[in-house]
């Protein structure tokens, strides 16, 4: 008897929490890419549950389709790069980002190993066929940027599709572009088999960011519509506990650890490549989740230089982000954000 009333007991418990649990749609800009991995990992490590959570994880092809499923209403919030947040502000659509879990945007542009003899510098791009993740993504941002900051005219180089997996490494390999915009694991997976991989452009570390756009440069980000971030605020305090605590979770334990907990389909067969490239990846991700106000004047800077839009859109960039959420969360768990 005693048995059957404990039984019941938990029955009603396990009920409960679940009845508890609000169900979030989060939509993925490319899962298997090492650059969204702490939003995935979150799930793995069951810290969306423990915030009360039932999350659903949207896989797409690129940040552009995470971000159309959340202006279309089929996701609530987009893992996607902060960069979005901007370029949208100046088409009067309000975005704001509360969470972010990458440094740096860890795009790398790299030159198809068939093409090596003819392109040696982003100048040589002109009128060459360029792969990125998605058209309006973050990899065609980068690469417009690139294009414009060496003189060139966006508009002059074919900008193709080819997601940011296998499919990116395969078209790369067979010759169908002749240079990419990619992030790792791709890129690490390219380099071990092409050691002689022509880089035209890193953002992967500190010293490269600093290289390219003069400092910080956030990437990945936690964002949503502020009209949803501002009547959702329990869910979005609770995805930024669970986003803070995996970056927490994430520097205090090796690459190996890491890697144990990711879905096998996203580490695939070869896992001496996949933590390669998760050992190159790791100093991207945030220590503490928080926006730097200087990262988010310069991701403005840079679209101001390469879109006239924004350039004449006078866009308040403190509006497309806040460390409200961040903040709270370090004063939960007692932390001392850096």
């Amino acid at each position: 008897m005693a048995r059957l009333v404990a039984t019941l007991l938990i029955s009603l418990l396990t009920s409960g929490l679940a009845a508890a649990q609000t169900k979030v749609t989060v939509a993925v800009g490319g899962g298997a890419c090492l650059c969204y991995l702490p939003t995935v990992l979150a799930k793995q490590l069951g810290e969306y549950d423990k915030a009360g959570l039932a999350v659903e994880l949207v896989d797409l092809k690129g940040g552009s389709d995470a971000l159309k499923a959340v202006l279309g209403g089929s996701a609530d919030v987009v893992s996607g790069y902060f960069d979005h947040c901007v370029n949208l502000a100046a088409k009067k659509q309000e975005l704001q980002s509360f969470v972010v879990y990458d440094r740096y945007p860890g795009l790398v542009l790299v030159v198809s190993p068939s093409h090596n003899a003819e392109i040696k510098s982003i100048k040589d791009l002109a009128g060459k066929k360029v792969g990125v993740s998605a058209p309006g993504s973050s990899t065609d941002f980068f690469l417009k940027f690139l294009l414009k900051k060496n003189g060139l005219n966006p508009a002059d180089t074919a900008v193709i599709g080819v997601g940011l997996g296998a499919t990116a490494v395969a078209a790369i390999q067979q010759g169908q572009i002749d240079a990419a915009v990619m992030l790792d694991p791709a890129v690490t997976v390219l380099q071990a088999a092409h050691p002689d991989l022509r880089i035209l452009s890193d953002t992967r570390t500190q010293k490269d960011n600093q290289a390219v756009f003069g400092g910080d440069y956030p990437g990945g980000s936690l964002y949503s519509t502020t009209a949803w971030v501002t009547s959702h605020e329990k869910e979005v305090q609770a995805l930024t506990n669970a986003i803070v605590n995996t970056l927490r979770w994430i520097h205090s334990h090796s690459p190996e650890e890491i890697m144990a907990k990711m879905p096998p389909e996203m580490v695939g067969k070869d896992k001496a490549q996949y933590l390669a490239a998760l050992k190159n990846t790791i100093p991207m991700y945030s220590e503490t989740g928080l926006m730097d106000p200087k990262g988010a004047a310069a991701v403005l800077a840079v679209f101001s230089e390469s879109s006239p839009e924004v350039a004449k859109a006078n866009i308040d960039v403190s509006k497309t982000w806040t460390n409200k959420y961040v903040e709270q969360a370090n004063k939960t768990t007692g932390a001392n954000p850096k």
